[in-house]
């Protein structure tokens, strides 16, 4: 189909929600093969059929690998024209109903409903042809604005490895406060990985501009040092040289200065014209 939105995307079709077999009888790791798509996404649609609303275990697993992500979900009722008008409002409500407890944020994501295919809309087709407009409207401002997410993405990693990086200090720093010469150094490491509250690690970070609503969970730092000992980290400090200057200050750097600057240097690229992005559009309905 000639489009020319469709020179600047990718579309992937990913295997649906299977909520009457076990995830294992797929033959391969189906999270982890949908936790690598959602990874390298601009925007994720979840498509619903009218006749198939069952919320199961597969589709809270897939909501659970999208927390943090709801700003880039779009959910789909597609084949929405082979039910009634009444039929769409009750299925409309019960797809939310269904969806609620999956998705805990203030804002839900945008909802879409159409038939989204070649043939002629069977019912309402001013309302469809509306949300297929909208929707794609929403795929050209993702076009549109990548370049600006992709920083913003980049600068919130450098955010979140400023943190492992601190809180890995602080762990070591309490390492040596509590380390004495008739004391068992892996005793001692071990302690403060499974207490990490008692050595005031968690609270302590807090002073350095660090949001508690961006660290990590506990059981995940005794998880990594039972990969790699407490002992054997170097202190912060370790990696400063004259010349390099030290590598904290340049992420926040980084952070603060050289990301935000990028950022205001980029203007927003947009298609050769909004309306030719529309051409799929199917105008005879």
């Amino acid at each position: 189909m000639p489009s020319e939105l469709l020179e600047l995307i990718t579309l992937v079709d990913t295997p649906g929600i299977i909520e009457n077999r076990k995830q294992q009888e797929r033959g391969y790791p189906f999270n982890n093969v949908m936790k690598w798509f959602t990874d390298r996404s601009d925007l994720i649609f979840v498509v619903f059929d009218p006749t198939k609303l069952d919320v199961g275990l597969e589709l809270e697993t897939l909501f659970r690998l999208l927390k943090g992500r709801e700003a880039q979900v779009r959910i789909i009722l597609n084949k929405a024209d082979s039910v009634s008008e009444q039929e769409l409002m009750r299925v409309y409500g019960a797809l939310f109903w269904g969806l609620q407890p999956l998705i805990n944020v203030t804002e839900p994501p945008r909802l879409y409903i159409g038939s989204f295919w070649t043939k002629p809309y069977q019912t309402q087709p001013e309302l469809f042809l509306k949300e297929e407009i909208s929707l794609l409207d929403d795929i050209n401002e993702i076009v549109q604005n990548r370049i600006e997410k992709k920083i913003a993405f980049i600068r919130h990693h450098a955010i979140l490895v400023r943190i492992h990086a601190l809180l890995v200090d602080f762990y070591h720093k309490a390492f040596r406060q509590h380390s004495y010469l008739f004391k068992n150094s892996d005793s001692v490491a071990a302690d403060i990985v499974s207490n990490p509250e008692k050595y005031k690690i968690y609270q302590s970070i807090l002073a350095f501009n660090v949001s508690k609503y961006d660290l990590p969970e506990p059981h995940i730092y005794e998880e990594f040092f039972n990969i790699t000992a407490l002992p054997t980290y170097k202190q912060l400090t370790a990696h400063c040289s004259y010349f390099s200057g030290c590598l904290l200050d340049n992420i926040e750097r980084a952070i603060n200065s050289d990301l935000p600057n990028l950022l205001d240097s980029v203007h927003p690229q947009s298609c050769k014209s909004k309306q030719s992005s529309c051409s799929g559009v199917k105008g005879n309905k």
